[in-house]
């Protein structure tokens, strides 16, 4: 039996990721969750290079140069006495995969949509990967104080493009310069964005009545808007479905909020139904078996690791999610891959950048451990059972260049610099066995800048990038012995290793790629390593 402190303590965390297109307002949407939890005083405001005060959780020098979060941050903060693990991921495409993994980590997501834009390419592509594991979504459309599109006509989108049922929670009250604020359906609450006429920021009615009959909202809204609301929300009620919370969890409904995240407006709402409404840590697939949080022992997964948190003690940090049983300081866990026993000795929460040394955690919380490089994406912990967590998969890389030094003495440094940070699985190394040179994959051109970057600010190294002949890369994978060593012997030009040793195909067009995969159907090329 568990007793009653661990139960209480599993049932009071969140874990969720905030996920859209570029530009929607994800970052300013955390800033304001983490003002709303107390664990920040002060919103940062992105406006370039010259300004001293950026978002907390775009943390790292590119971040702050270009205005743009290019990786996964993790905050922990509580919220009405909920302990929140928050992540906030990448929008942009080119950093997709380290999103992809995050997603294995959380228990729901926040959508965040443009009300002007809509659905976006990045939005779909993201939701197609909540829908591998069912992950439960709350949508929150943003920017309703600029000029936006008509809300209904959005929820008409989200239901196509996205396949899922939308239930509006809350309901905007006109748009851009005239936005007044929304109603809230279910408190049947109107509360009132910067209200000029008011000094009440909200307004109650007991049941949903005609707008235009209340002299207060005629006043405060204006006759117009009132009948006009009235009309609409008299129309969506009657469309739209209840909210039902089993369906919310199965993924097929989504709660709508609106709002403004730049004018703090709408942000307690999706954090009250993320508190009320996601689900506390739920199980995960092993290869063996489902493990449950409310187990006694201790397991947990790695699915991100970040190199050079702390520039001045060049560490890398691996981010753990901890599926059952409790986190002690000391606590002796399995690393199922090498087979080794380790002590845990210190590990962290976060808020961004900043770490803070925990003496416990439980299921849904996300630690981090320090890593000397035998800590690998993927890899298992437990308190000695023999599983590994699935679903975690590594991607072929898309686009290939090649690293050159300015100063080619420097060719240990760089060495060292690329292997650490292919680490964090945004980029890949390959090691051609040809000629020993070094090639770097990654899913967008956008990650080479962060790596000449990085080089620069974190290994002191100056190094530029430059196009080389490779188009496509695929795993080999061969049980016979005799055709593996013949094929390498044969395209020993075309192959190379990754930072795990596993041997890689790289492609200089598909048509080389679907000529050598049809005279070799011994051999199997993957896109995916597991």
């Amino acid at each position: 039996m568990l007793d009653k402190n661990y139960t209480n303590e599993l049932t009071k965390r969140r874990t969720f990721a905030i996920i859209s297109h570029p530009d929607a307002g994800k970052t300013t949407i955390t800033e304001k969750m983490l003002l709303l939890g107390k664990a920040i005083h002060i919103s940062g405001v992105i406006k370039g290079r010259g300004n001293q005060n950026y978002a907390k959780s775009d943390w790292m020098n590119i971040e702050k140069k270009r205005g743009i979060s290019v990786t996964t941050s993790v905050m922990q903060f509580t919220y009405k006495n909920i302990l929140i693990n928050l992540l906030d991921t990448p929008g942009h495409q080119d950093f997709s995969e380290d999103t992809y993994r995050i997603l294995t980590a959380v228990d729901c997501c926040l959508v965040v949509i443009d009300a002007a834009k809509g659905i976006e390419e990045r939005t779909k592509k993201l939701i197609e990967v909540t829908r591998v594991n069912n992950t439960p979504i709350i949508t929150f459309i943003n920017k309703l104080d600029r000029d936006s599109r008509d809300p209904i006509s959005l929820l008409d989108e989200i239901e196509n493009e996205l396949k899922i049922n939308c239930i509006p929670i809350t309901w905007p009250i006109s748009c851009g310069k005239d936005f007044q604020g929304v109603y809230h359906i279910y408190e049947k609450i109107i509360y009132f964005y910067k209200n000029k006429f008011s000094k009440n920021k909200s307004y109650f009615l007991k049941n949903f009545i005609d707008f235009s009959n209340v002299p207060v909202l005629k006043k405060t809204l204006g006759l117009d808007i009132c009948k006009h609301i009235y009309k609409e929300l008299e129309l969506i009620i009657y469309i739209y479905a209840k909210y039902n919370h089993k369906k919310f969890l199965q993924a097929i409904d989504t709660p709508i909020f609106f709002g403004s995240a730049l004018g703090e407006f709408g942000i307690d709402h999706i954090l009250n139904a993320l508190i009320n409404w996601a689900p506390y840590p739920i199980y995960r697939k092993s290869n063996k078996r489902f493990i449950y949080p409310q187990e006694k022992k201790f397991t947990g997964f790695v699915f991100k690791i970040q190199a050079n948190m702390d520039l001045k003690h060049r560490d890398r940090m691996a981010f753990m999610r901890i599926v059952s049983g409790k986190y002690k300081k000391g606590i002796k866990l399995k690393h199922i891959r090498i087979n080794k026993y380790i002590t845990i000795s210190d590990a962290f929460s976060f808020l961004a950048g900043e770490r803070i040394s925990i003496q416990e955690a439980y299921p849904g919380d996300i630690i981090g451990l320090h890593n000397h490089g035998t800590i690998k994406i993927g890899d298992t912990f437990t308190e000695g059972e023999d599983i590994k967590f699935i679903d975690m998969p590594i991607f072929a890389p898309e686009i290939f260049r090649q690293i050159y030094l300015i100063n080619p003495l420097k060719q240990k440094q760089l060495k060292k610099g690329l292997i650490e940070l292919s680490e964090e699985g945004t980029i890949q190394v390959f090691r051609s066995i040809l000629n020993n040179d070094c090639i770097v994959g990654a899913i967008g051109i956008l990650q080479f800048d962060v790596v000449i970057e990085r080089l620069k600010v974190e290994y002191n190294i100056d190094a530029i990038y430059k196009k080389v002949n490779i188009v496509l890369a695929r795993w080999i994978n061969c049980k016979n012995h005799y055709s593996i060593n013949e094929f390498k012997k044969k395209y020993n030009s075309y192959l190379a290793y990754d930072t795990n040793n596993y041997l890689i195909y790289l492609a200089p067009s598909v048509a080389n790629l679907n000529i050598v995969m049809n005279q070799h159907n011994d051999i199997i090329f993957d896109k995916v390593r597991k």
